[in-house]
């Protein structure tokens, strides 16, 4: 069975690497005709290929936004 996707709603790139061939996006996708999901994936923009990644539903990421919320600045230092 063939994997199919559209983004269906750009909302940004987080990381491009030096050689500009893969970048990590942040992207509303349908996966294969569902209902579009926030979607958090390395892409191989060379083949315009989906590479590792999540995928999460809304209520997911309402959760997600809440964790980080919660955590400290000095977290990430």
């Amino acid at each position: 069975m063939e994997l199919k996707c559209e983004i269906t709603e750009s909302i940004g790139v987080i990381y491009t690497n030096s050689d500009g061939t893969k970048t990590k996006e942040v992207n509303m996708i349908s996966w294969n005709d569902k209902r579009p999901k926030l979607d958090i994936r390395i892409w191989d923009r060379a083949n315009n290929k989906p590479l590792k990644g999540i995928t999460l539903t809304f209520e997911e990421t309402q959760k997600l936004i809440e964790l980080i919320q919660d955590l400290g600045e000095g977290d990430f230092r």
